[in-house]
């Protein structure tokens, strides 16, 4: 009921026009976005909308910067791209024969360029922010899932990062080295006796999906820590607006 009654006046003040001026109007705000005046500790409009899209523009940007680092990938186990499922018998069958390294330099070389790709997604999201609808603004403050907004990006993103990835990840695997460590591996693995499933060693793809998939893994994890952390809401407008969010959604 309490998201019922947040919901009606935000749709109904911002349904015609998304625009700062109309929101402005609507809510009668004056001297700017955040007040923090005691008479309104509740949110406006346009208080809720730019609070949310200020915490998901440093959420994204603070994903894409860890995850363009150096180790941003291969440094953490929960994301690290590791062989292709087909390829992982190949793997172990070259390990026990002595190509460790080989096999040591093929992941490094996948996750080099995972972390190459992902500087990339920024623009990305960025756009995505400022073109978000009022509903899209109310489903991800109001609703029940607790990854709102990480599966907002999935649904106008994925395809346009794997767009820009691809690209960036060929040349980036040809750039570090794995298409030409992969391509030895699976030529290797192919010349042993009696492996029927013979490896494809076409990397692009395979790295493409995981790259995107480890991104929304991480601002999945941000999203999560400014919906339930106060400390991680850095800014005034983003501790009243996620303060009285998690409040009315707790209720």
């Amino acid at each position: 009921m309490n998201k019922i009654v947040l919901l009606t006046p935000l749709l109904l003040a911002l349904t015609a026009n998304a625009g700062c001026d109309t929101l402005t109007a609507a809510t009668g705000t004056q001297g700017g976005v955040y007040s923090n005046s005691p008479a309104q500790s509740v949110p406006s409009n346009l208080e809720m909308v730019s609070g949310l899209k200020q915490a998901l523009e440093l959420g994204t940007d603070k994903s894409t910067s860890q995850l363009s680092a150096v180790n941003g990938f291969f440094g953490n186990a929960a994301i690290k791209l590791l062989f292709p499922p087909e390829a992982q018998k190949a793997e172990n069958t070259l390990r026990k024969l002595g190509f460790n390294k080989l096999c040591d330099d093929v992941i490094l070389s996948l996750n080099r360029a995972a972390e190459d790709a992902a500087g990339k997604a920024k623009p990305i999201f960025i756009s995505a922010i400022k073109q978000m609808s009022v509903q899209d603004v109310a489903n991800i403050l109001l609703g029940s899932s607790k990854d709102a907004a990480t599966q907002y990006f999935r649904r106008t993103t994925t395809d346009q990062l794997t767009s820009e990835f691809m690209p960036v990840i060929h040349n980036s695997l040809s750039k570090v080295g794995a298409t030409r460590y992969y391509s030895q591996l699976a030529t290797q693995y192919n010349r042993i006796p009696l492996t029927f499933n013979k490896i494809n060693p076409d990397l692009d793809a395979y790295v493409t999906q995981k790259a995107i998939e480890g991104l929304f893994y991480r601002i999945a994890l941000e999203e999560l820590n400014i919906r339930s952390n106060f400390a991680s809401r850095t800014t005034p407008l983003l501790q009243k607006v996620f303060g009285y969010v998690q409040k009315k959604t707790n209720s």
